[in-house]
């Protein structure tokens, strides 16, 4: 029963959203058309990138040591490891949801935290395939204008959220089911 409940609490909002928009299809709301097609197309276009994404994710674990990891990225990297997370947060492609697997991993193997909110930051604003649109109708020197702002500013931001939370005992972590469902994993 307990598990039942649980079940209800997590998916709420989905067990009022379907029959809310249904019946607003229904009795001819338009808005709800709208939004089922919005729904639609995010829904679709995170079941075509996510499993992508998890994969890469669970590679990029497997493979890549701790020690590499913390040497290149973590606490003393300095300039180089800023300048490493900024490559890759510009390597990837796909919506900012996606950064936030390879976040966790990069923290599991020892990467530091001005580091990940840099690699936040820098993947939210200066993808290269986003950057090529962005020249394309707003012009060259508006984009370089405005990734280095944003650049300046996510880095200045690591380097304040490191100081605030260096003392304390921050974490990247699982949400609380899913870290029982790991841990159990794990056990067996």
């Amino acid at each position: 029963m307990k598990k039942i409940t649980g079940l209800l609490k997590e998916y709420v909002i989905i067990l009022i959203f379907l029959p809310a928009l249904a019946a607003g299809h229904f009795f001819g709301f338009a808005p709800a058309d709208a939004i089922w097609k919005n729904f639609t197309d995010f829904f679709l276009e995170m079941i075509r990138f996510l499993p992508l994404m998890f994969i890469l994710v669970g590679l990029f674990d497997a493979w890549a040591p701790r020690e590499k990891i913390q040497k290149l990225i973590g606490e003393g990297s300095r300039l180089q490891g800023t300048v490493l997370v900024i490559m890759l947060a510009m390597l990837q492609a796909g919506p900012l949801y996606g950064a936030f697997p390879v976040a966790y991993v990069l923290w599991k193997k020892g990467c530091s935290i001005k580091n990940i909110f840099i690699y936040l930051g820098a993947f939210s604003t200066i993808k290269l395939p986003m950057l090529s649109f962005e020249i394309k109708f707003m012009g060259l020197e508006f984009s370089l204008v405005r990734s280095f702002v944003s650049l300046a500013v996510f880095i200045a931001i690591g380097y304040i959220m490191e100081i605030l939370l260096k003392n304390s005992n921050f974490s990247v972590q699982l949400p609380e089911n899913n870290r029982q469902k790991t841990d159990a994993k794990i056990a067996d």
